[in-house]
């Protein structure tokens, strides 16, 4: 009898976790789509420029970004984006040191309500430049995640060459001639493929330019795979890399 009784409770235990997981799955997804659907809007910023080393965003001569920011990193880190007001705002990035020789970059965007936004720079710290662009989320319901590419290796006085992009783990071309500042829309990807990395090639040949680290994605995130640093170098602090980072 009393194991029969303690049989009930460990299964009416289980099932309360069970209940309690699932709530929270939904819950999490709702505050989600909410907060990326709300009244105001979301800003992410990618630091690109070739040299960067102590980066900070202002958002109407406020900074935003609580630690530096260097080529390859993103604010905010974690993938959610930082909550701005909608409407016109005075953005700047721009290198705190006394003696920095980057010019601080100011520009200002028109965020809309609701709006989920990237702010890309790019170029080197001398002559640093930006692309804002709507990130336009999409949670799925299935197990697949989004993805979406963008090309913003510098390449001196030339023009950096078209790239294609292309999935170790589906071991397919997934963007084509994607060009200098291109940002591509997000397409649908699987997810939790063991070795998927993102290869850089040069626009319709087979020879490799840069290689992401292996990356496991995950269900119903978005991510954006970047082509960074200097086309031309294959070593160094500038080495041309790839960068893979979450957007959702």
């Amino acid at each position: 009898m009393q194991l029969n009784s303690l049989s009930k409770l460990v299964l009416m235990a289980l099932a309360g976790i069970v209940i309690l997981s699932s709530c929270q799955k939904s819950f999490d997804k709702k505050l989600a789509a909410d907060y990326y659907t709300g009244s105001g809007s979301t800003l992410q910023a990618f630091i690109g420029t070739v040299g960067a080393a102590r980066n900070y965003v202002y958002v109407d001569g406020k900074p935003v970004n609580g630690s530096a920011l260097v080529t390859g990193n993103v604010f905010p880190a974690t993938g959610y984006g930082y909550g701005v007001t909608s409407g016109l705002r005075n953005m700047m990035v721009r290198d705190t040191s006394s003696l920095t020789t980057q010019p601080q970059l100011s520009f200002a965007q028109n965020f809309e309500i609701g709006g989920n936004y990237t702010v890309f720079t790019y170029d080197t710290i001398t002559a640093p430049k930006q692309k804002t662009v709507r990130t336009n989320l999409v949670i799925p319901s299935d197990t697949t995640c989004r993805v979406r590419f963008a090309n913003f290796a510098y390449n001196g006085l030339a023009v950096t060459p078209a790239v294609d992009i292309v999935s170790l783990g589906k071991n397919e071309v997934v963007a084509t001639n994607l060009q200098y500042t291109d940002v591509t829309e997000f397409v649908v990807h699987p997810t939790r493929i063991g070795t998927e990395a993102f290869q850089v090639r040069l626009a319709g040949t087979s020879t490799v330019l840069a290689t992401s680290t292996i990356s496991t994605l995950v269900p119903q995130r978005s991510y954006t795979v970047v082509y960074r640093g200097s086309h031309r170098a294959t070593s160094g602090t500038s080495i041309r890399a790839v960068s893979v980072f979450l957007n959702y």
